[in-house]
């Protein structure tokens, strides 16, 4: 029994497979696609955030201290006051006890403090749009090793980044879907950058 023309013909027809062909690899192509450009995205943003922490560190520890508090100089502590045969200006360090430890003092950046304020506007442009001066953390800790008999405070300046969002700009999860890939529906969600900060000496805290 021979087929009729018209169903030979529907059986020799393939204009269609190129529309079922780009419906299979439709989904696949935009996720490559745009996850390579989001993933750049991301890790540039990474990179540029390190090099915020940097140059922020770099700017703090040549400006007055940030934080409240932070003593000016180091004192003696009760070992010292006993020791009369340590003169002043001898490093910590050398005779252990001898210098009264300051606890490290920590503050959150605030737009409104001159010195932050003048750190943020140099890295600002660095930042994701989402930053704020309140993602900015400054520390300032003790190391004898930096300091000296009531000399003045030499403390180690720490600038840390935290809670900073990175903002996907592309459906990544809707094209894992459209590919056929399941359970990636938060694919492409923000997500918060894991903490950075950089560290230096202090070089002038008056």
């Amino acid at each position: 029994m021979t087929r009729p023309p018209r169903l030979r013909r529907f059986w020799r027809e393939d204009d269609g497979a190129v529309l079922v062909e780009l419906a299979v690899v439709l989904g696949i192509f935009l996720l490559l696609l745009f996850g390579l450009i989001d993933f750049g995205r991301l890790g540039f943003s990474n990179v540029l955030a390190e090099k915020a922490t940097e140059s922020a560190v770099r700017m703090a520890v040549v400006r007055p201290a940030i934080c409240e508090d932070v003593p000016t100089r180091v004192n003696r502590s009760l070992l010292g006051l006993l020791r009369l045969d340590v003169d002043n200006g001898t490093r910590c360090a050398d005779v252990p006890g001898v210098c009264q430890a300051p606890e490290t003092v920590t503050c959150t950046g605030d737009a409104a403090q001159p010195q932050v304020a003048a750190i943020w506007a140099r890295i600002e442009p660095l930042l994701p749009v989402n930053a704020t001066p309140e993602n900015l953390s400054f520390s300032y800790s003790y190391d004898p090793e930096l300091n000296r008999v009531a000399a003045r405070y030499a403390p180690i300046v720490t600038v840390e980044i935290t809670g900073l969002d990175y903002q996907f700009i592309s459906p990544l999860g809707a094209f894992a879907a459209l590919a056929g890939a399941q359970g990636y529906e938060s694919l492409g969600a923000s997500f918060t950058f894991p903490s950075m900060s950089a560290s230096l000496p202090s070089e002038d805290l008056m």
